[in-house]
């Protein structure tokens, strides 16, 4: 009997392990490896090759190198086929380290430092960094809102500058597709009509309509009735999409533990041994 109790609590907690470790594995998903922005310097003698990578093609990169006594060049690249490069003389720098800093745009996930140390003019250092956005096909931000006979669902692979919008609906008319930024401007209006009882679409996230930061708004409405009328909300930061999976992963650790306390109760089990 006293058995059976161990092997019922043992089953529990690894249940309840296992559900921590999903939880645990969405997060992990959300930051598969996939594009972001590479950066690199290579020193030999009075110059230092500056380079890097960038899955991103609609604003120039900034670099920046600075020391301890301020800023000493500003350079703007261009990021034309996904790479950037540039050529740093150091012949005129004073002794010590400096850091070489790349920018593209205002997301922390496009900003990159490295360092190099100069030395009578000269330096042979070498550096590099990256910065790895998430493309997991899994690890999609995805928020169903649900009026009436009307759902809508908006979302996209992180690091992505594509909304994926869908829903479904028990009318025929069209639906009305409009997208409110987070003070308030709207920055897109569209119709779609609905086949087979649902419909889709993608909206793209670049421009300077879209070059603030914070939770955009896509609304919905069919008809003047308010039980065809939804929305569903969509993070975009420097003009990316940014999923969030903190409700997902809560209501999976909360559900396991639930089960937990359940089959417990009815099975009567406990970890401290009856004899």
């Amino acid at each position: 009997m006293n058995s059976r109790r161990y092997t019922m609590t043992s089953l529990s907690i690894v249940f309840l392990a296992l559900t921590i470790m999903s939880v645990s594995a969405i997060g992990q998903n959300a930051y598969a490896a996939g594009a972001g922005m590479t950066l690199s310097a290579d020193c030999s003698g009075s110059s230092c090759d500056v380079s890097g990578t960038t899955d991103r093609n609609d604003q120039d990169v900034t670099v920046v190198v600075s020391s301890g006594n301020g800023i000493h060049i500003v350079d703007q690249l261009s990021a034309s086929g996904g790479s950037f490069s540039t050529t740093i003389n150091v012949s005129n720098l004073d002794d010590g380290s400096y850091k070489i800093a790349a920018n593209q745009g205002s997301s922390s996930k496009y900003s990159l430092n490295i360092s190099v140390d100069v030395s009578g003019g000269s330096s042979d250092s070498s550096d590099s960094s990256t910065s790895v956005v998430g493309a997991a096909a899994e690890a999609s931000a995805v928020v169903t809102a649900a009026a009436g006979g009307l759902t809508l669902s908006a979302g996209g692979i992180e690091g992505s500058t594509t909304i994926d919008v869908s829903g479904t609906t028990d009318r025929n008319g069209d639906i009305t597709l409009k997208v409110t930024a987070p003070n308030g401007n709207i920055i897109s209006v569209s119709q779609i009509s609905p086949s087979g009882g649902s419909f889709m679409t993608t909206i793209e996230t670049g421009g300077a309509l879209w070059s603030q930061d914070g939770m955009y708004t896509i609304s919905a409405h069919q008809g003047a009735a308010s039980n065809y009328q939804t929305s569903a909300d969509v993070e975009i930061i420097d003009g990316h999409v940014i999923p969030e999976f903190g409700v997902i992963a809560a209501m999976i650790l909360a559900v396991a533990i639930v089960s937990i306390i359940v089959v417990t109760a009815k099975t009567r089990l406990s970890l401290v041994p009856r004899y």
